[in-house]
């Protein structure tokens, strides 16, 4: 089940009480799933205004695709789409925690000097710059800190697990540990669905998801979204993976997720209410 958990915003303590809906604010031109995709400025604000109002909790903005085999990104055009982005959250939802989906420590210097607090969601777990965590510390934000092996190229042949689960766990927890000795108070943790993992593999680890926040003692936040986990699995494209997408996010909400990682946020926002329904009807 959930667990309350708090996060520092600046100066602000935040406390989250339920879980969270995290709405994918995607700036990359080549993302797997394309109607994520953002224009123009004109149309990001909608997008953006349209998450809030259909439940979004927190906004999560990438400006590299981690797809694999997607495209090289210089630091200063992957700024470019994050920092355009950060300027039209800012205005539409100033309320709306924002985290910065980068392996970036520089693009995270940046949005938090030039934005303020934000959440640093590193798809990298810290592997891919080696002052990330420094970084981090050092400005006192929340840290994702996700599994992968290797790089969105390579990441796919690395998928030598005896015990995906067990492996998983105990590379997250050496994290984990090492960043709180750094001084990053606030750990949330990804499993990392559909990097470095077979299709078996995820759903293996997606079984055991319980686990995480209970040998962790950290909010886990899971991003399956219309992966190729389920698209593979059903034999669709992305874009027919809405049901098998709200299937897992319930599931995961059943096993303790503290945070849905979602393109649709209207429908992860129905499934909450409903799974709070079944979980608590007292409250009703």
């Amino acid at each position: 089940m959930f667990k309350t958990f708090t996060i520092r915003l600046g100066s602000e303590l935040v406390t989250i009480d339920r879980p969270q809906i995290m709405g994918i604010v995607n700036m990359t031109p080549d993302s797997f799933y394309a109607p994520s995709r953002n224009g123009n400025e004109g149309e990001l604000s909608r997008r953006i205004a349209s998450m809030v109002e259909d439940g979004a909790d927190m906004l999560d903005i990438g400006g590299y695709s981690s797809r694999p085999g997607a495209a090289e990104v210089s630091v200063e055009e992957e700024w470019r789409r994050v920092g355009t982005a950060l300027k039209v959250a800012r205005r539409e939802a100033p309320q709306i925690p924002v985290s910065v989906d980068t392996f970036r420590s520089e693009i995270a210097r940046r949005a938090v000097m030039e934005f303020g607090p934000i959440i640093v969601n590193d798809i990298s777990g810290g592997n891919l710059d080696g002052e990330m965590w420094q970084v981090v510390a050092t400005l006192g934000v929340p840290y994702v800190v996700m599994h992968m092996r290797g790089t969105p190229a390579t990441m796919q042949s690395l998928t030598d697990y005896t015990d995906v689960t067990a492996e998983v766990i105990a590379d997250l927890s050496r994290r984990v540990r090492q960043l709180r000795l750094m001084g990053v108070a606030d750990v949330i943790v990804d499993p990392g669905f559909g990097f470095s993992k077979t299709l078996a593999q995820n759903y293996e680890l997606f079984h055991n998801l319980g686990l995480f926040g209970q040998t962790l003692e950290a909010p886990v936040l899971v991003g399956i979204s219309r992966k190729s986990m389920i698209s593979r699995l059903l034999g669709i494209e992305s874009a027919d993976t809405l049901a098998g997408t709200i299937t897992l996010n319930t599931l995961a909400l059943s096993q303790g997720a503290s945070i849905l990682r979602v393109h649709d946020v209207r429908e992860a926002a129905q499934s909450l209410k409903v799974w709070q329904a079944v979980s608590c009807p007292d409250s009703l």
